[in-house]
């Protein structure tokens, strides 16, 4: 238990690092789901681009309201945020920057995704195949506009008896997969060089305002779950308390069992320090909602 207990404490001081393995998980899960998915076009000109491009981006919000929801700190982050303002300011700055490292860590797994789709090919493909210009093509001559319109819409579709050996079929798929491929490796690129310059760029800024901004970030973060931490532990000593007066009737008759309960004089130091003033419901409430309306200030002198 004892090292099991290690591995949670750990886990909670490490939110950081947590979430990075996290964004890393998620963006791994991205690539398998679309390795195992079976792409199939619908191969009609009414679906392909709905298909096509439905494929392409409803899965990364998926994954992104994943990355949002997995996120311990979008929740801390609204909270400071939405509350009231208390005795204790907020700081807009530690909001911005809890903002853009939540945003950063969700948007891993869908650009992972997009970038797969595109360096694939089969997606735009299939949502663009139709509109192609048959003029750039030989083969696409001699056939009415609806018979064309057909054709296109079939592109994707290489196992289809009238377009297996068709050599137009194989030269816009080349076409449309070349532009896909080179718009991935773009968009792979223009992600490298846009961190490369975030990573080397950043010491020209202000780093103390940083340094400030990360610093609040995570204590905001570790009081959330200290605060939590020490209701939960309130109330669990509050629910011993509130047994021990329910069974204060019945103790000797418990005795007789052989359970040994603590007498009402017999408490313990730390429950004493927590339950002290303490003894009803509405008392719990207006604890909790003056921790909400009035934040204490930052200031333990």
């Amino acid at each position: 238990m004892d090292r099991f207990r290690m591995i949670f404490q750990y886990f909670q001081s490490n939110s950081e690092s947590v979430m990075n393995g996290i964004c890393g998980l998620l963006a791994l899960a991205s690539v398998k789901m679309y390795t195992c998915f079976d792409f199939s076009c619908p191969c009609l000109p009414q679906y392909n681009m709905a298909y096509g491009l439905g494929i392409m981006f409803v899965p990364p919000i998926i994954l992104f309201l994943c990355g949002l929801i997995l996120n311990r700190q979008s929740l801390v982050m609204l909270d400071e945020w939405r509350r009231p303002q208390g005795h204790r300011k907020k700081d807009l700055a530690v909001i911005r920057y809890m903002c853009s490292s939540i945003m950063q860590r969700a948007m891993v797994a869908p650009v992972v995704w997009i970038i797969v789709t595109l360096l694939d090919g089969k997606c735009l493909i299939c949502a663009f195949s139709g509109s192609m210009d048959p003029e750039k093509f030989v083969g696409f001559a001699n056939v009415t506009p609806v018979q064309l319109e057909q054709l296109l819409a079939k592109v994707p579709c290489k196992d289809d008896d009238l377009m297996r050996n068709n050599t137009s079929r194989k030269a816009v798929s080349r076409y449309l997969r070349c532009w896909s491929q080179a718009l991935g490796w773009s968009i792979l690129l223009i992600l490298i060089v846009a961190a490369f310059l975030a990573r080397w760029l950043r010491p020209c800024f202000n780093q103390a305002t940083l340094l400030q901004a990360r610093h609040w970030s995570n204590y905001i973060d570790i009081e959330q779950k200290i605060f939590e931490e020490t209701c939960c532990e309130h109330s669990r000593l509050f629910a011993h308390k509130c047994i021990l007066h329910f069974f204060e009737s019945m103790r000797q008759e418990i005795k007789l069992h052989s359970f040994n309960l603590p007498r009402e004089e017999e408490k313990d130091e730390g429950e004493e320090d927590l339950l002290r003033g303490i003894t009803d419901q509405e008392q719990v409430n207006k604890l909790l909602k003056t921790w909400y309306y009035e934040k204490p200030p930052l200031d333990v002198s």
